[in-house]
């Protein structure tokens, strides 16, 4: 047992990561159009339909509309542009 063996860290170098504010949060969303925006992750379907049935019953001055990226971990740019044209607000679903 005397010989040495070489031990890897396998969590490599963390990236340096820069802090942004968040977005800013209208003081009602009333009358809004809120986006449920579904990533395509495990359950996130379920859930966010969950919140959209939340939103009917609890907030019915809310209008809300689900939507889908068109792939999963892919960027979809005319899913950001539609929901910035026509939404107030946004909720990205990631699963349970």
């Amino acid at each position: 047992m005397a010989e040495k063996i070489t031990v890897m860290d396998p969590r490599g170098y963390p990236p340096k990561v820069t802090g942004n504010r968040l977005a800013a949060r209208p003081e009602s969303l009333d009358g809004k159009v809120l986006y449920l925006i579904d990533c395509l992750f495990d359950n996130a379907d379920v859930f966010m339909e969950q919140l959209r049935l939340w939103f009917a019953e609890n907030m019915p001055k809310v209008e809300t509309r689900m939507i889908r990226p068109k792939e999963s971990w892919v960027d979809d740019p005319e899913m950001r542009a539609k929901v910035v044209a026509g939404g107030d607000a946004a909720i990205i679903g990631v699963g349970l």
